[in-house]
């Protein structure tokens, strides 16, 4: 399997584990009083909003020359690390 494909299938994945991770939080928001409804949701909306980016840039990488999709890694790479950091904090909030 040549690095691209294992780049796409991995990110496919996590893109999946994250929208689980999403839910779970909308769950919790559920349960939340309103002043941490409004946390939860805003922090969702971000989580969302950097997920879609991340399955653009993942369409961009599977689209792409053998050129183009080491730059398109790079900027995916930025993004996942953005939606890690925003999960990580949301998740020591609920814990």
């Amino acid at each position: 399997m040549d690095e691209r494909k294992e780049y796409v299938e991995k990110l496919s994945a996590q893109i999946v584990e994250w929208d689980a991770q999403i839910d779970r939080l909308k769950d919790k928001a559920e349960s939340a009083t309103p002043e941490e409804r409004f946390d939860y949701n805003n922090t969702i909306t971000a989580l969302q909003l950097k997920r879609d980016e991340a399955a653009e840039k993942l369409q961009g990488i599977s689209a792409a020359t053998d050129d183009e999709w080491e730059d398109l890694k790079s900027g995916t790479e930025q993004i996942w690390g953005e939606v890690k950091s925003i999960l990580r904090d949301a998740i020591k909030k609920v814990t």
